[in-house]
């Protein structure tokens, strides 16, 4: 491990404001309230430019000089989610964080999301400053309320995190490490059914440095990361808080970020959810949070705060989050260490990849033919049984059924389908039917016939295929139009753009090659004009095998201290910038990041269906499990749902078949 990612540097974006005078803060927020009307302006100014501890003395000298009570008076005065907000700043950490828990397990329900949040991501003097104020504020206990609102190991698991007892010591005994780690894979992964105990024990206590170490010697052991032991062996609340310890374990500001973007994303926003982040971290963290958040999600906070919220309420969001982070390129140290560790981790992750659709048992491709002849035989045509032929069996076998069909009854079964079929279940059907380099082959023409050109389908094809694959598509490429594949992208396409294409399409991979260290070469280009550093980046990226290529990208971290994938998107442009961040994209995760082209094509109005289909069929035998569950990590919300509510009729129906279930 490099010396810089021990850093923690935890750093906030509101701090004392210099010359601070209580009294006149006091006099401007009391000026701003009295009359007709407030001045929102003056009072989020003022109040989102002190730090918490000045905003307490504020609030004693308004109370001195006025005889009135300032949080009293900002609820009167504002309104709505600005208002919620305002009076949320002017609470102590302690006693905002007591007010969620309370609000989190009064009335009806329970919301265990803000349960987890708070409880996770606390550490021993929050947790104890918490139950001091909830005793103060409602004279109550906070671990006997919680014990009256929960259940299970759910509950007992909070009870622990409750305590603010957990380990806090620096120095890490490895043997303890290796027993730790061995623990936790004879409770769940090495057993039927799951110890919980053993979870709750050292997940609750372990120190974070200790716990850290056990979680890197447990991927080792069970050569599975324990986030996806957890996701096999826990369940319900009490999965989701172990996962949130987990996060908080890895990285803390990682943790917010992800709870930040998932209270934006999508139609509505988690208004609680995104106020209380932005309160609880503002003096704490949010810088590294931010850094996080573009790091995982290839866009800035504020950026996404902008577009998701209006009025005085942005804005005072905005002045918490303290900055745009989309015109960076060099990460702070939280950030500097998580992209290190997702490079090491991509680099020695082994990932068992799964397909959806596997080859028919008791399979008889005459008994099929006959069925997809009958189906299609006469006024009509009998779809569910085509779907349900097609979809149930392998590539290898649907090949068998072509032959057979042809040989029985002197017929191209490609013909009689798309002569019987329309539309988009036709193009799915005809596509599961051919043979995966002649589909590709396929969609590789499709994107650059007529008048222009989807350079997008081009690039995922090309980043995503093995050498043996290019090849295939290469071969079938040109038989089937009397053309080479590289010719015909060097027609359509231009620049370097085309040179990139072109170099990918030639599938050769190196190890090494003499002079710099790649990742030297990718520092070095970072002074270049663009055009030089395109030159630079296209030698590295599109001639390195995706192992190598991980280990550049680490190295290029640790001694550059520099984003890779924000240098893309900040220094180049257009189809370049595109192919370039899809291939860094694939190298850090090919399945997220064709889960994040799936995610595309069908959010928002109108789908992208050849884009749906073409990911669909082509990854159906190879990682679409894989590509299924990224996608329901990343989007919360499983691929089925989001097809099921994105298409319909037999095309839907097929598409389902192919995903293979729900998440």
């Amino acid at each position: 491990m490099v010396a810089f990612l021990f850093l923690q540097q935890f750093r906030g974006t509101v701090t004392d404001f210099a010359g601070f005078d209580a009294r006149a803060d006091a006099e401007t927020l009391y000026n701003a309230m009295k009359g007709i009307g407030s001045d929102k302006e003056a009072i989020l100014d003022v109040i989102t430019a002190r730090s918490n501890g000045q905003r307490q003395e504020i609030a004693a000298a308004y109370k001195s000089l006025y005889g009135q009570d300032l949080i009293g008076d900002l609820k009167y005065e504002l309104t709505g989610k600005f208002e919620r907000l305002i009076v949320s700043l002017m609470r102590a950490p302690a006693f905002h964080d007591a007010k969620e828990i309370k609000d989190a397990i009064k009335g009806l329900g329970t919301n265990e999301k803000c349960l987890i949040e708070v409880l996770a991501s606390r550490n021993n003097e929050q947790i104890l400053a918490l139950r001091d104020a909830y005793k103060e504020a409602y004279g109550r206990d906070v671990e006997a309320d919680v014990i009256a609102d929960t259940s299970g190991h759910f509950k007992k698991m909070l009870v622990v995190l409750l305590q603010g007892t957990r380990e806090e010591n620096t120095v890490v005994n490895a043997d303890l490490v290796e027993e730790d780690a061995q623990e936790l894979y004879a409770a769940g992964e090495a057993k039927w059914g799951t110890d919980e105990a053993t979870f709750i024990m050292i997940l609750g206590n372990r120190s974070i440095a200790h716990l850290q170490l056990v979680f890197d010697e447990y991927q080792k052991i069970a050569e599975k990361s324990i986030e996806d032991s957890i996701k096999s062996e826990l369940s319900g609340d009490f999965e989701r808080l172990m996962l949130a310890v987990v996060q908080c374990i890895r990285s803390v500001p990682m943790f917010f970020a992800k709870r930040l973007y998932m209270a934006m994303k999508g139609l509505g926003t988690a208004d609680n959810t995104l106020i209380r982040i932005m309160i609880s971290r503002s003096e704490m963290d949010m810088l590294d949070i931010r850094e996080c958040f573009r790091l995982q999600y290839e866009k800035s906070l504020y950026n996404m705060i902008k577009d998701d919220t209006s009025g005085d309420y942005k804005r005072t969001l905005l002045s918490l989050c303290g900055g745009d982070d989309d015109l960076a390129g060099e990460f702070f140290p939280e950030a500097a260490q998580i992209a290190y560790k997702m490079w090491e981790v991509s680099a020695m992750t082994k990932v068992q990849l799964r397909g959806t659709i596997y080859a028919s048992s008791g399979f008889n491709p005459g008994s099929d033919a006959k069925a997809l002849r009958k189906a299609m035989k006469g006024f009509g045509t009998d779809e569910d049984t085509i779907i349900d032929i097609i979809t149930h069996r392998s590539n290898a076998q649907r090949q068998e059924i072509r032959k057979v069909f042809k040989s029985s009854f002197g017929r191209d079964l490609m013909a009689d389908l798309k002569s019987e079929l329309s539309k988009n279940l036709c193009r799915l059907i005809l596509g599961l039917m051919m043979t995966p380099a002649e589909f590709d082959a396929k969609m590789m023409k499709k994107a650059m016939e007529g008048a222009g050109t989807d350079e997008h389908a081009l690039i995922e094809i090309l980043v995503t295929r093995s050498n043996e694959e290019i090849k295939a598509i290469c071969a079938s490429f040109e038989e089937a139009h009397k053309k080479s594949l590289e010719a015909a992208i060097t027609s359509e396409t231009s620049g370097h753009f085309c040179r990139i294409l072109v170099s990918m399409v030639q599938v050769f991979s190196l190890a090494s090659k003499a002079g710099q260290d790649p990742w030297h070469e990718l520092g070095d280009a970072c002074n270049d004009d663009s055009s030089a550093m395109e030159t630079r980046f296209m030698s590295v990226l599109c001639t390195r095998s995706f192992p190598h290529l991980r280990r550049v990208f680490q190295e290029f971290v640790r001694c550059t201290n520099k984003d890779i994938e924000q240098i893309i998107k900040k220094e180049m442009s257009g189809d370049v910038k595109n192919a370039m961040y899809a291939i860094v994209r694939s190298v850090k995760n090919q399945t997220s990041y064709l889960a994040d082209r799936l995610y595309k094509a069908m959010k928002g109005l109108g789908t992208d269906d050849r884009a749906l289909i073409r990911i669909m069929v082509s990854r159906s035998e190879v990682d679409l499990f894989n590509i299924r569950k990224e996608f329901k990590d990343t989007h919360d919300v499983s691929l089925h749902d989001f097809i099921q509510g994105d298409t319909s009729g037999d095309y839907r129906k097929a598409l389902l078949v192919l995903c293979g279930g729900e998440d």
